[in-house]
C-alpha cells in the first residue's frame, strides 16, 4: 500500500495521532497545520486522499475544499467536523468533499471511510468499459483524466459531479433512485438528505443541457429518482 495521504488539522494531537496510525497502516503521511498551508500543500504536491478539518484558523476546510476543487484538484477529500448538524455535512459534500466523519470518531471508522473512498477511486481508474471521452449533451468528458470541456473550452467540474455522472451513464437509459446515488457514490450506510443529490443534479444539468430548466438528458422521474437518456 503506497496511497499518500495529507492530515490538514490545527489540532497537534489530532494531526500526529492520525498521521502515527495512518503510517501504521502503510499509508505515506503528510501534515499541515492549518489551512493555508494545507492548500499550498495541495497546489504543489500530489496526494491520493485528504483529511481536512473543518474548523481551523487561516482557511477553514469548507475554504480550502472549496479552492482545492476550484484549482483543479480532484483527489478524494474527507472532512473531520466537530459539528454534527446536517447543514455543515451538505454544505461540505456541495463545495467537492467525498465523505465525512464526525468528532469524536473511532479510529476503525476513520480507517473503513478511508478504504471506501479509495477503493472507489482506484475502481474508477480501472474500469475496462470507460472511454476516453464521452459526448453528454454539451459537454464532452474524460473520465480518466477527469476533465470535461464544451464548445467555448475546459468546464470545471468537482469529483463528485464525475462520479455521479459516471454512475448515471453506466445505468443510462434506467431510472435511478437517490438513494442509489448517495448509497453507491457516497458510500453512505446513513445517508444526509436526498436534497444533496438534487443539487448536485442541477448543477449537472447547467453544464450538459442546453435548457436546464427543461432537460432532455437528465430527467426527473417523479417519486422514483433520475433517468439519464443517451
Amino acid at each position: 500500500m503506497n496511497n499518500k495521504i495529507i492530515v490538514i488539522d490545527d489540532e497537534p494531537n489530532m494531526r500526529l495521532g492520525l498521521a502515527d496510525n495512518l503510517e501504521f497502516e502503510g499509508y505515506q503521511v503528510d501534515q499541515a497545520e492549518n489551512g493555508k498551508i494545507g492548500l499550498e500543500k495541495l497546489l504543489s504536491n500530489s496526494y491520493d486522499l485528504i483529511l481536512l478539518d473543518v474548523m481551523m484558523p487561516e482557511l477553514s476546510g469548507f475554504d480550502v475544499c472549496k479552492k482545492a476543487r476550484e484549482k483543479g484538484i480532484t483527489a478524494p477529500i474527507i472532512l473531520l467536523t466537530a459539528k454534527g448538524e446536517e447543514i455543515d455535512k451538505v454544505l461540505g459534500l456541495e463545495l467537492g468533499a467525498d465523505d465525512y466523519v464526525t468528532k469524536p470518531f473511532s479510529l476503525r471508522e476513520l480507517l473503513a471511510r478511508i478504504k471506501a473512498v479509495l477503493r472507489r477511486g482506484g475502481n474508477q481508474e480501472k474500469e475496462p468499459e470507460k472511454e476516453d471521452n464521452v459526448k453528454i449533451g454539451q459537454l464532452t468528458v474524460n473520465f480518466l483524466s477527469y476533465t470535461a470541456e464544451n464548445t467555448s473550452g475546459p468546464v470545471k467540474m468537482s469529483h463528485k459531479e464525475f462520479e455521479i455522472l459516471n454512475y448515471l451513464i453506466e445505468r443510462k437509459n434506467e431510472i435511478v433512485s437517490r438513494y442509489d446515488l448517495l448509497e453507491e457514490v457516497w458510500g453512505y450506510e446513513e445517508t444526509p438528505t436526498t436534497r444533496t443529490v438534487d443539487n448536485f443534479i442541477v448543477k449537472l444539468r447547467h453544464k450538459i443541457e442546453e435548457n436546464p430548466n427543461s432537460p432532455h438528458i437528465i430527467l426527473t422521474v417523479h417519486g422514483s429518482g433520475y433517468k439519464l437518456i443517451m
